[in-house]
């Protein structure tokens, strides 16, 4: 055979060759598409700068001994051979994990039916090497129908996973409940399983428009959200196969874009990272530190999309879980009980997320206006005379004070409901001498009830016992654990019984001492050992086949035994909500007892929880990196419904230093709840324990938090009638921005000031982002034409940079060293004119103190508008508690020129100046009730 024969045949052979190999792949590629149809435009963009620093994520470190829980599952036959070349050829970031925490090998994994690929390279090595195929199994939708509230649909499999007890067949109802608020639900038809006991809304009828449309995948079953406006996929199931046994749920979704926010409470930068990140929900005694579960549990994100809009995702379930977050970008949720029942918000506006979010929830509560003051604590006041100096030298250095605080320190043993006769036997008479000082007082209050006194000795305990308020163990009697007073019982409040109870003795206790609010710590619950004195049952709730990546490794790690006996379920399924629970008994308590406002501070939180109480973000340590980290953690519990939010100024764990302590007192001087709180023996950082310079610098900090009180508690009022947020990322106020996006060393007060803290030591300057508008500091009216920059800021010790955006009115008072001295103080106006000349403010008042004032009509509104060269005011509503207030000086920030005549209610005033430097106008001695409109003119 000749060379061009030969060369024939190759080249026949060639094209066969590769002929197969081409219909191979399309073959396995319809094969592929069949089972997991994808369409092209719901798949996000790839991402692959992984933090190749980053610890294997799913392989947990808890499970490096084979703890029972993974037992179960190794020991599950599931050889199914899913795995082929074709099906697993899935790029490393789109990988969805299938060693589900566990230490595992290439044996354990293809007996799951599971891909296993070693690492190729140091950039994906933090990729799962046992990932699930493109075809692996999963449920399929039998059914579809139209519902009065949306669709309904029957979904099944047909073959069971690894994990035990699968429920083979599924209802989902997807529900329109309102124009930017879609409802999907995924239960058992059979059986009534767990689901979270809080007040929802109730809808019976489909939503007349939505801004979002839906559209399902069969085989495999998925869902899929889009925003109508624009098309984009928001949420789509269909990437990754779902699971729904007894005690493992998992369910995954891409998402739009990478900025994604929320998901706490964790100790984390506002945007969080998707590349392969873990954060585990399980409320711990855990002092804040990265990779930790804290105290509470919020599972809601909230994704900006590259439009400036956002989208916001709630899961209602309360149950133990884990969020894994990928670079695909994608999100799986992994939770061990409940049901999945799912809320997605569509805003658009981030700001609108968060209000359709707290339409679900409920609104924040109306705080007391003397709550926004100053509060001083720490856990060593050891004596009344203590407590007593603490306040006299607070007075003598002339910082404001509005509320002295106790630690456990107060306490007979450190039980609940009592105190120390010896150290403490005038108690009752310090508060009230704090009361004639025009100051309140609050103490903490922890739920373990102590168990070790003698029968008849401790009525909490005696009485608790015979009306079964206690959650028990696997026998019937109070599970015992140990929390400071040695050995403990831990109240069920999900009882009736049990708010009885609480509020009895709340009630008896104010008897004796009248306190003004309740600091309710300890209450995730912890546990100094680990579920019970007399350990746990061996079960599996105490084992079950999937454990998330608790800290400790088991889910009773320093609290309760999950199988403890709770009046509604297990604590296996209520664990997470018992913050909330003990918040709402003592809400409702403190209503009875004192019929005002209640103030309560709790340390564990679930979703609504800001409907009842406050929160604090627990025992941080005095540096500056857990400084920053306040940030976020105050704009993410703004997000999560939380306005009364605040950390421990200076820093509770460790030693501080006075600059850092003056840093920090600026800084907190704008928590929506100030606190200076310290340690066991560590050095006082009072404020007037510091230099006289140290002093000055917080005194002033502390009287501008006084002045800006009108304008805050205003703020506290839109929180609460309009679901608005106090403290807002800048990202809130300018989605349009995409520099703002991951900004969290800066952060503002509603939609008017923008806070800019130093958070490094010894430093003299700051930058800070300005987004394009015109900005005044606060303190000199000097404006900032911004085009969208970073600006370098002087800020010597004694100042924190503060600016008021262009358009903005801030109502403010002269300031004295008590809320209750201030609110008969002349009030001001700081009028911050846009570029075009126009600005709007509101000032909402009332007595301060009294229950649904807003809601009885009981309240004074009044709105400020500045335009053309003219400020007027429109009286909303009126009452008597603004009689005898007046007006008495307002400064004009950004006046072109200056005038030369001023026009007061039709009366030229003489009394007035203008700076050429800073452009700004100021009326002084103006003496204009409050209550009546004005009108000025400046010519």
């Amino acid at each position: 055979m000749g060379s061009n024969g030969l060369s024939s045949v190759t080249n026949l052979t060639t094209a066969l060759k590769y002929g197969a190999i081409f219909l191979t792949v399309i073959l396995g590629g319809m094969i592929i598409y069949h089972t997991y149809s994808i369409p092209e435009f719901q798949i996000p963009s790839q991402y692959s700068d992984i933090d190749i620093k980053r610890k294997l994520l799913w392989q947990s470190s808890n499970y490096k001994n084979e703890t029972k829980a993974s037992e179960k599952t190794t020991k599950l036959p599931f050889s199914k051979g899913y795995y082929n070349h074709s099906s697993c050829d899935i790029d490393f970031n789109r990988r969805f994990d299938c060693a589900f925490n566990e230490q595992i090998d290439v044996e354990k994994c293809q007996a799951r039916g599971c891909c296993w690929i070693p690492v190729v390279n140091a950039v994906n090595m933090t990729a799962p090497l046992c990932f699930m195929p493109s075809n692996y199994p999963t449920y399929n939708m039998d059914s579809l129908s139209p519902s009065k509230t949306g669709f309904t649909a029957t979904l099944s499999r047909s073959e069971s996973t690894f994990f035990p007890n699968d429920i083979m067949v599924l209802q989902l109802d997807v529900m329109f409940e309102a124009a930017g608020r879609l409802h999907f639900t995924l239960r058992d038809p059979m059986n009534k399983r767990y689901e979270v006991p809080i007040d929802v809304p109730k809808v019976n009828q489909k939503a007349s428009t939505q801004l979002y449309t839906v559209t399902f995948s069969s085989k495999p079953f998925g869902i899929i959200i889009q925003r109508k406006s624009n098309g984009l996929v928001l949420l789509n199931t269909t990437v990754a196969p779902l699971f729904y046994a007894d005690q493992f749920l998992q369910i995954s979704t891409s998402l739009a874009t990478r900025h994604i926010s929320g998901l706490g409470e964790h100790m984390t930068n506002l945007i969080l990272s998707v590349n392969w990140t873990r954060l585990t929900f399980w409320n711990r005694d855990q002092g804040p530190s990265p990779n930790s579960n804290l105290y509470g549990s919020h599972p809601f994100y909230m994704v900006m999309e590259d439009d400036g809009s956002a989208h916001g995702v709630f899961l209602l379930n309360s149950n133990a879980k884990d969020v894994l977050l990928q670079p695909t970008p994608a999100l799986t949720w992994r939770t061990i009980g409940g049901i999945l029942d799912f809320y997605v918000f569509l805003g658009p506006e981030p700001k609108t997320v968060i209000r359709q979010y707290m339409d679900v929830i409920g609104y924040p509560i109306m705080p007391p206006y003397w709550s926004l003051g100053f509060h001083l604590c720490r856990w060593g006041y050891w004596s009344t005379n203590i407590t007593r100096q603490v306040v006299e030298n607070m007075t003598r250095a002339y910082m404001p004070q509005d509320v002295q605080w106790n630690d456990l320190d107060y306490m007979d043993k450190r039980k609940d409901f009592t105190y120390n006769m010896q150290y403490f036997g005038d108690y009752a008479q310090m508060v009230k001498e704090f009361h004639q000082k025009g100051l309140k007082y609050v103490m903490i209050v922890d739920p373990g009830i102590s168990s070790a006194e003698t029968p008849g000795k401790y009525k909490p305990y005696d009485d608790g016992v015979k009306r079964g308020v206690f959650i028990k163990n696997e026998t019937g009697q109070p599970l015992i654990g140990q929390v400071w007073p040695g050995p403990t019982a831990f109240p069920d409040f999900t009882n009736p019984e049990t708010q009885a109870w609480w509020y009895e003795n709340v009630k008896e206790f104010h008897d004796q001492v009248p306190f003004d609010g309740m600091w309710i710590d300890m209450n995730e619950p912890s546990n100094f050992v680990d579920g019970a004195i007399g350990g746990c049952p061996d079960n599996n709730l105490e084992n079950p086949p999937y454990v998330p990546d608790v800290t400790g490794g088991y889910l009773k790690s320093r609290t309760l035994c999950a199988s403890g006996k709770q009046h509604l379920s297990t604590h296996y399924n209520l664990h997470n909500l018992y913050g909330l629970t003990e918040a709402i008994a003592s809400h409702d308590a403190l209503i009875k007892v004192k019929g005002k406002r209640p103030f309560i501070i709790s340390r564990s939180t679930f979703p609504s929880h800001g409907h009842y109480a406050g929160h604090w973000t627990g025992d941080i340590s005095s540096n500056w990196n857990d400084m920053y980290y306040t940030i976020p953690a105050i704009m993410l519990f703004n997000m999560y419904g939380v306005p009364l939010v605040g950390a421990d100024v200076c820093g509770f764990r460790g030693a501080t230093n006075e600059e850092l302590c003056i840093r920090w007192t600026q800084l907190g001087s704008f928590y929506p709840f100030m606190r200076n709180h310290n340690g066991w023996k560590q050095p006082s950082q009072e404020p007037y324990v510091f230099s006289e310079s140290a002093q000055s610098a917080m005194r002033e900090a502390l009287f501008s938090r006084y002045m800006l009180l009108p304008f805050l508690y205003t703020l506290f009022h839109k929180a609460h009638s309009t679901g608005v947020m106090v403290v807002r990322p800048l990202s809130f106020e300018f989605p349009q921005d995409p520099n703002t996006i991951s900004i969290d060393r800066q952060f503002m007060w509603g939609n008017a000031l923008l806070i800019t803290p130093v958070l490094t030591p010894k430093t003299v300057q700051v930058s800070g982002y300005f987004p394009p508008t015109t900005w005044y500091s606060l303190y000199d009216g000097s404006a900032i034409h911004s085009k969208g920059q970073y600006i370098i800021l002087q800020a010597p010790l004694d100042t924190i940079n503060v600016h008021l955006q262009g358009g903005c009115i801030l109502p403010i008072q002269d300031p004295s060293t008590t809320t209750a001295a201030s609110r008969g103080n002349p009030f001001g106006l700081i009028v911050a004119l846009s570029d075009q000349g126009i600005a709007r403010g509101e000032l909402f008042w009332d007595d301060g103190d009294s229950l649904l004032t807003f809601e009885n009509g009981d309240y004074c509104e009044i709105i400020f508008l500045a335009k053309k060269n003219v400020l007027f005011s429109e009286i909303m509503h009126l009452n008597n508690q603004i009689d005898g207030l007046i007006l008495n000086m307002i400064f004009v920030f950004g006046v072109p020129s200056a005038p030369n005549k001023v026009l007061v209610n039709e009366i030229w005033i003489t009394d007035f100046f203008y700076r050429m430097d800073t452009k700004v106008l100021t009326l002084q001695n103006l003496a204009i009730p409050l209550g009546k409109q004005f009108i000025i003119a400046w010519f």
